[in-house]
């Protein structure tokens, strides 16, 4: 009776043991990478049409190139969250850029774009900023146009702080404001102007320096990208083909995941 009864109380053990094991839900392993969301912003949008080739505009272009980024990242990494902020052809202010990004935690945030000059019909080539100081009076022309579109915007004034867009002073003190991410900024800049030449043999004038309001507030690493000239006429018939805006999208991804394997060491 007693040896009956030890059989039934290790048996009652046994089957509970069991029953907790299977109750326990499957241990799933944390992503150990750095780079897990990452913010893409397509610049100007709705009344804002950036600037303008002979027959394109410049929100169209960087719209098409961030949705194709967007979806070369998702399907390469999937694990990797992507946000657009805006994926339609709508008029976002630059302070709600970076607020989106802050609020959704964004590891990174890539801000796409096209250049100009009424100087030029020849100037060409592609170029990524970083928040920084000025080292050239073109790299200042630059941040004053993209800057102006908070004319647009309502209170301006009251939102950026007195900040005046035609001031090369204010520009210059905006520039001191994201220097804790420029190390991995310049990174990500350098890398996305080497596979510009790498992989679509486009003429890059490198990595630079400027204080935009878009990447201003950015609590990430952070860049802007001038995809290329719409003033110069065969720039312009590149960025404006479904091909052309793929390769821009394919070079940019390139160097988003060299930086995501780099960061992920």
């Amino acid at each position: 009776m007693l040896k009956l009864l030890k059989l039934v109380i290790v048996a009652c053990f046994l089957l509970a043991s069991v029953a907790f094991v299977f109750q326990q839900e499957p241990v799933t392993e944390k992503s150990g990478s750095r780079v897990n969301t990452v913010v893409i912003d397509a610049g100007h949008g709705g009344k804002d049409p950036g600037t303008r080739g002979k027959y394109t505009k410049e929100k169209d272009v960087a719209l098409a190139v961030a949705l194709e980024l967007g979806k070369k990242i998702k399907a390469e990494t999937p694990d990797v969250k992507v946000l657009f902020t805006r994926s339609t052809d709508v008029f976002i202010e630059l302070g709600e850029r970076s607020a989106f990004a802050n609020r959704n935690n964004a590891d990174l945030f890539i801000s796409i774009h096209c250049n100009a000059t009424p100087r030029s019909r020849t100037v060409r080539g592609t170029e990524t900023f970083v928040m920084g100081l000025h080292k050239t009076e073109g790299n200042l022309e630059v941040a004053k146009r993209e800057n102006s579109v908070i004319l647009q915007e309502t209170n301006y004034k009251q939102k950026y702080k007195g900040f005046d867009p035609e001031s090369p002073l204010a520009h210059i003190m905006l520039a001191n404001y994201q220097s804790a991410f420029i190390s991995s900024s310049v990174k990500l800049a350098d890398l996305i102007e080497k596979k510009f030449q790498s992989i679509s043999e486009r003429d890059s004038r490198g990595v630079k320096q400027a204080g935009f309001l878009v990447l201003w507030r950015c609590a990430m690493p952070s860049v802007l990208i001038e995809t290329g000239f719409l003033s110069s006429p065969d720039e312009e018939e590149y960025l404006s083909s479904d091909a052309g805006q793929e390769e821009v999208a394919k070079c940019i991804h390139a160097a988003f995941m060299a930086y995501k394997k780099d960061m992920d060491r």
